[in-house]
């Protein structure tokens, strides 16, 4: 009877290694996979250091919209932005109910007394702001496609917004020559501003003595 019983025990503690070895196997090809999977959410792709996410679409003054559901998009400043405007002190969106046109001048971005415009990629009404990013708006250079979001919009023609924004095939190529035209400011900047892993800095135009902030700005947003 003895040696029956430790026999069952025996039994039972190879039965609950091997849930406990199972259960460890499948966390960790889990986590494998949702590791693999962030980087898909965002295409995983980049642009000379910049994310540049597949599932965005982008207006050419660089701004950016993403189908939240039926008429509803969800709008912001693509990296490239971000980086360029670099430390903001403030950010002004429209108020919701407004009726923006795209390409309108609906974004305000002030820095050290001066003040530069970013455009709607969409026509609508709009729904809401992100007040988080109002408050603070180092968001939209920390978290440019999250946390830093602009605004939520109700589109009635998603198929007219979506012909005027830039074709899928030339993203790489619109952004590459965007990257080039700000690199070519300061023929140094391309080799100081990527110190961290290829990653451009959070403020390139910092690194550009005697850049135009409002100038440069006006001309990537299509608002000077």
């Amino acid at each position: 009877m003895t040696v029956l019983l430790v026999l069952a025990t025996f039994l039972v503690f190879i039965v609950l290694d091997h849930l406990l070895n199972r259960h460890k196997a499948l966390s960790t090809v889990s986590a494998e996979v949702h590791e693999r999977a962030v980087p898909a959410l965002f295409g995983g792709d980049y642009v000379d250091g910049f994310l540049v996410p597949e599932h965005v679409g982008y207006h050419p003054g660089h701004s950016w919209l993403v189908r939240e559901r039926k008429n509803v998009g969800r709008v912001g400043a693509d990296e490239f932005a971000a980086a360029v405007a670099g430390k903001l002190a403030k950010i002004e969106l429209p108020k919701p109910g407004q009726w923006i046109r795209q390409g309108q001048k609906v974004v305000s971005l002030y820095r050290d007394g001066q003040k530069t415009e970013m455009v709607s990629p969409t026509e609508g009404e709009v729904l809401e702001i992100n007040a988080e990013v109002v408050d603070n708006p180092a968001l939209l250079r920390q978290d440019p496609y999250g946390k830093g979001w602009l605004l939520s919009i109700h589109v009635p023609d998603e198929e007219n917004t979506a012909r005027n924004l830039v074709p899928k095939a030339l993203v790489r190529e619109w952004m590459r020559n965007a990257v080039e035209r700000v690199y070519a400011l300061q023929p140094a900047l391309a080799g100081v501003v990527a110190a961290d892993g290829g990653r451009p800095a959070d403020d390139l135009l910092a690194a550009v003595p005697g850049a135009n902030w409002k100038k440069v700005t006006g001309e990537f947003f299509l608002t000077a």
